[in-house]
Protein backbone atom coordinates (compact mmCIF):
# COMPACT_ATOMS: atom_id res chain seq x y z
CA UNK A 1 0.00 0.00 0.00
CA UNK A 2 1.43 3.20 -0.91
CA UNK A 3 1.08 5.89 1.69
CA UNK A 4 0.49 10.00 0.63
CA UNK A 5 3.32 11.48 1.53
CA UNK A 6 3.40 15.48 1.01
CA UNK A 7 6.53 17.12 0.34
CA UNK A 8 6.84 20.28 2.37
CA UNK A 9 9.26 22.96 2.32
CA UNK A 10 11.04 24.40 -0.83
CA UNK A 11 13.65 22.31 -2.75
CA UNK A 12 15.61 24.08 -5.75
CA UNK A 13 16.19 22.84 -8.95
CA UNK A 14 17.75 25.32 -10.80
CA UNK A 15 18.93 28.77 -10.19
CA UNK A 16 20.06 31.73 -12.93
CA UNK A 17 22.48 33.05 -10.83
CA UNK A 18 23.58 35.03 -13.88
CA UNK A 19 20.29 36.86 -14.07
CA UNK A 20 20.88 38.90 -10.91
CA UNK A 21 24.42 39.75 -12.20
CA UNK A 22 23.14 41.21 -14.99
CA UNK A 23 19.76 42.73 -13.81
CA UNK A 24 18.09 44.96 -11.23
CA UNK A 25 15.50 42.61 -9.87
CA UNK A 26 12.85 44.92 -9.85
CA UNK A 27 9.29 43.13 -8.32
CA UNK A 28 9.84 38.97 -8.04
CA UNK A 29 6.78 36.62 -8.86
CA UNK A 30 5.96 33.23 -7.98
CA UNK A 31 4.34 31.15 -10.49
CA UNK A 32 3.34 27.81 -11.52
CA UNK A 33 3.99 25.81 -15.01
CA UNK A 34 1.72 23.39 -17.00
CA UNK A 35 4.42 20.62 -17.10
CA UNK A 36 3.75 16.76 -19.13
CA UNK A 37 4.67 13.83 -16.84
CA UNK A 38 7.92 13.44 -18.20
CA UNK A 39 9.28 17.03 -17.32
CA UNK A 40 7.99 16.97 -13.90
CA UNK A 41 10.28 13.50 -13.70
CA UNK A 42 13.78 14.94 -15.45
CA UNK A 43 12.91 18.20 -12.92
CA UNK A 44 12.44 15.97 -9.54
CA UNK A 45 16.13 14.37 -10.89
CA UNK A 46 17.12 17.47 -10.44
CA UNK A 47 18.12 18.45 -14.06
CA UNK A 48 17.30 22.00 -15.81
CA UNK A 49 18.74 25.02 -16.80
CA UNK A 50 17.51 28.76 -17.28
CA UNK A 51 20.43 30.46 -18.71
CA UNK A 52 19.18 31.34 -22.20
CA UNK A 53 15.46 31.45 -20.60
CA UNK A 54 13.04 34.49 -20.85
CA UNK A 55 9.51 35.19 -20.21
CA UNK A 56 7.33 36.55 -22.68
CA UNK A 57 3.73 37.77 -22.37
CA UNK A 58 1.62 36.38 -25.69
CA UNK A 59 -2.23 36.64 -25.92
CA UNK A 60 -2.92 37.76 -22.38
CA UNK A 61 -0.92 34.33 -21.44
CA UNK A 62 2.91 34.29 -19.72
CA UNK A 63 5.15 31.98 -21.69
CA UNK A 64 8.60 30.68 -20.77
CA UNK A 65 10.76 30.20 -23.68
CA UNK A 66 14.66 28.47 -23.75
CA UNK A 67 14.25 27.18 -19.94
CA UNK A 68 15.85 23.77 -20.63
CA UNK A 69 14.37 20.62 -18.73
CA UNK A 70 16.21 17.31 -20.92
CA UNK A 71 14.10 14.65 -21.96
CA UNK A 72 13.42 12.04 -19.04
CA UNK A 73 16.21 9.16 -19.61
CA UNK A 74 13.31 6.21 -19.08
CA UNK A 75 11.10 8.05 -21.25
CA UNK A 76 9.52 6.56 -24.33
CA UNK A 77 7.51 8.31 -27.24
CA UNK A 78 5.84 10.22 -24.65
CA UNK A 79 9.44 12.27 -24.17
CA UNK A 80 8.87 16.26 -24.34
CA UNK A 81 10.85 17.90 -26.50
CA UNK A 82 14.25 20.02 -24.45
CA UNK A 83 13.05 23.62 -25.05
CA UNK A 84 9.71 23.58 -25.86
CA UNK A 85 7.98 26.83 -24.73
CA UNK A 86 5.58 26.05 -21.46
CA UNK A 87 2.59 28.21 -20.46
CA UNK A 88 3.14 29.75 -16.75
CA UNK A 89 -0.12 30.29 -13.78
CA UNK A 90 -0.30 33.67 -12.70
CA UNK A 91 -3.56 36.01 -11.73
CA UNK A 92 -4.74 38.20 -14.36
CA UNK A 93 -3.46 41.34 -12.37
CA UNK A 94 -0.49 39.73 -12.09
CA UNK A 95 0.20 39.01 -16.02
CA UNK A 96 -1.43 42.93 -16.90
CA UNK A 97 1.02 44.54 -14.87
CA UNK A 98 3.73 42.57 -16.03
CA UNK A 99 2.67 43.16 -19.90
CA UNK A 100 2.42 47.03 -19.17
CA UNK A 101 5.74 47.25 -17.26
CA UNK A 102 7.82 44.98 -19.90
CA UNK A 103 6.69 47.14 -22.55
CA UNK A 104 8.70 49.63 -20.84
CA UNK A 105 12.30 50.20 -22.14
CA UNK A 106 14.93 48.45 -20.70
CA UNK A 107 12.80 46.22 -19.13
CA UNK A 108 11.96 42.25 -18.93
CA UNK A 109 10.74 39.72 -17.43
CA UNK A 110 13.47 37.03 -16.46
CA UNK A 111 13.08 33.07 -14.72
CA UNK A 112 15.37 33.17 -11.38
CA UNK A 113 14.53 29.63 -10.15
CA UNK A 114 12.20 26.57 -10.76
CA UNK A 115 11.79 24.74 -7.43
CA UNK A 116 9.16 22.47 -5.94
CA UNK A 117 7.20 23.80 -2.93
CA UNK A 118 4.88 21.14 -1.51
CA UNK A 119 5.00 18.78 -4.15
CA UNK A 120 4.22 21.64 -7.12
CA UNK A 121 6.49 22.98 -9.77
CA UNK A 122 6.93 26.52 -9.46
CA UNK A 123 9.13 29.54 -11.45
CA UNK A 124 10.27 31.70 -9.31
CA UNK A 125 10.15 35.11 -12.26
CA UNK A 126 11.08 39.11 -11.98
CA UNK A 127 10.44 41.96 -13.79
CA UNK A 128 14.23 43.08 -14.00
CA UNK A 129 15.65 46.27 -15.79
CA UNK A 130 19.52 45.22 -17.71
CA UNK A 131 22.44 46.71 -15.87
CA UNK A 132 25.14 49.34 -17.72
CA UNK A 133 28.01 48.01 -17.54
CA UNK A 134 29.39 49.98 -15.20
CA UNK A 135 26.90 49.01 -12.47
CA UNK A 136 28.33 45.46 -13.11
CA UNK A 137 31.88 46.62 -12.81
CA UNK A 138 30.51 48.46 -9.39
CA UNK A 139 28.37 45.37 -8.38
CA UNK A 140 31.64 42.55 -8.70
CA UNK A 141 33.69 45.87 -6.35
CA UNK A 142 31.05 45.89 -3.69
CA UNK A 143 31.34 42.27 -3.67
CA UNK A 144 35.10 42.17 -3.83
CA UNK A 145 35.37 45.33 -1.27
CA UNK A 146 32.43 43.28 1.67
CA UNK A 147 34.68 39.93 1.01
CA UNK A 148 37.93 41.53 1.73
CA UNK A 149 36.56 43.02 4.74
CA UNK A 150 35.44 40.09 5.96
CA UNK A 151 38.99 38.80 5.57
CA UNK A 152 40.72 41.20 7.61
CA UNK A 153 38.24 41.29 10.49
CA UNK A 154 38.22 37.32 10.50
CA UNK A 155 41.95 37.73 10.55
CA UNK A 156 41.77 40.38 13.70
CA UNK A 157 39.77 37.65 15.73
CA UNK A 158 42.53 35.54 15.04
CA UNK A 159 45.26 37.50 16.37
CA UNK A 160 42.92 38.51 19.27
CA UNK A 161 42.45 35.18 19.78
CA UNK A 162 45.90 33.60 19.58
CA UNK A 163 47.49 36.42 21.51
CA UNK A 164 44.48 36.38 24.40
CA UNK A 165 45.68 32.25 24.68
CA UNK A 166 49.30 33.38 24.86
CA UNK A 167 48.85 35.75 28.21
CA UNK A 168 46.70 33.12 29.46
CA UNK A 169 49.91 30.51 29.33
CA UNK A 170 52.16 33.29 31.25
Amino acid sequence: MAKDKKETGRKLVAQNKKARYDYHILTTYECGMVLTGTEVKSLRQGRSSLVDGFVQIDGGEAWLHNAHIPEYTQGTWTNHSARRKRKLLLHRAEIDKLDSKSQETGHTIVPLAIYFKEGRAKVEIALAKGKKEYDKRQTLREKQDTRESNRAIAAARRRQRASAARAQQR
